[in-house]
């Protein structure tokens, strides 16, 4: 099932597991839209600077720690996705309250391993 995935927090760097994302989400033909601090693209996938407003994004999965993600909050509930992953590192206690006031799901995992392993 295809499932939109705004990756936030996106990185030219083929090191960093955020460009990993961007391809492996490709590979597994999930459309794929990405923010980071420097445009550029990855897998034929444009990462953006600006705060797009994208449409029937379904997962938001972040590569962002706590102290870069508050300036993303209202954007990300603006865009209403079904869930939002927290990959290693990204854990926030704050905004997953917010999340929840706001009905989205929130996940604790990593998406390289959530689409590894079908659970995506």
């Amino acid at each position: 099932m295809e499932k939109k995935t705004l990756v936030l927090g996106a990185s030219l760097n083929s090191a960093r597991y955020s460009n990993i994302a961007i391809k492996r989400l490709v590979r597994y033909n999930q459309p794929t839209v990405a923010i980071g601090l420097r445009k550029g693209e990855v897998e034929g996938v444009k990462i953006e600077t600006e705060k797009i407003p994208f449409q029937d994004i379904d997962t938001v999965t972040l590569y962002l720690g706590p102290p870069r993600q508050g300036e993303y909050y209202d954007y990300i509930v603006s865009l209403n996705p079904q869930r939002v992953i927290f990959n290693p590192g990204t854990e926030n206690q704050e905004f997953y309250e917010i999340l929840r006031k706001n009905n989205i799901e929130i996940e604790v995992a990593c998406t390289l391993i959530m689409l590894g392993t079908n659970q995506y």
